[in-house]
């Protein structure tokens, strides 16, 4: 394992889903089915290779359904049910259940193709260069999803803003610079800006593929990319 790995994961949970309609309307959207399993549980499959892992899942929208259905797994809940914190917000009141160091953190609203996306970001993670490190991939790789990219990558992995490769929803990342921003629900995308200042915002690109399930449309497009990749 690589040194200083992260020991814990944020799985994010806790979005309305509004884009899935009525296959939301009394379900939180991580248990919206793909393939014949909730989204959450194909999120908890990929953090397998690397446990034990201290994973913490948070929860709004319809709560109660998540809380049940995680209830005999080795999750630890974040409740945010009160009011909803974005990811940046999610993550920093998540801390004290995540522990120190960095972390991953990875959105369950996608699926995978391909080697294992967190195993990927534990190889390339390297701390005396990096404070964040996004796992991208190439736009004709991102499965459903719209947009001309979120970062550009130069030859050394450093990331900054620009049309190009896709943010996957999968990272590793120093969480310590949570605690000065002063908003209450935020994202990310705040703490990414600082870090990419101090030149420590990094990336890799995932050799496989992945699908966005934001909308209803979407779940065929990844049943269709997983049983593709199963003919392989």
């Amino acid at each position: 394992m690589t040194t200083h790995a992260p020991g814990a994961i944020m799985i994010f949970a806790a979005g309305l889903g509004r884009r899935m309609g009525p296959l939301t309307a009394q379900r939180p959207k991580p248990m919206v089915e793909v393939a014949g399993r909730p989204l959450i549980d194909h999120a908890l499959d990929l953090t397998a290779p690397l446990m034990p892992l201290r994973r913490v899942v948070n929860l709004h929208h319809r709560s109660e359904v998540l809380r049940e259905h995680l209830a005999d797994r080795d999750v630890i809940l974040s409740n945010e049910t009160e009011k909803l914190l974005e990811t940046g917000g999610g993550l920093r009141k998540a801390r004290p259940l995540l522990g120190p160091g960095p972390v991953y953190t990875l959105n369950s609203d996608a699926i995978w193709a391909g080697p294992n996306p967190l195993l990927a970001l534990r190889r390339a993670w390297d701390p005396s260069r990096m404070e964040a490190l996004l796992l991208l991939l190439p736009r004709e790789n991102a499965m459903a999803h719209s947009g001309a990219g979120d970062f550009l990558i130069d030859a050394e992995g450093r990331l900054s803003r620009g049309p190009g490769h896709v943010y996957s929803g999968a990272q590793i990342i120093v969480p310590d610079g949570l605690d000065a921003i002063p908003e209450e629900a935020f994202s990310l995308n705040l703490l990414w800006n600082e870090i990419a200042a101090r030149g420590r915002l990094y990336g890799v690109v995932h050799d496989g593929r992945w699908c966005d399930v934001g909308r209803p449309d979407c779940i065929e497009i990844a049943e269709s990319m997983l049983q593709d990749a199963h003919a392989v």
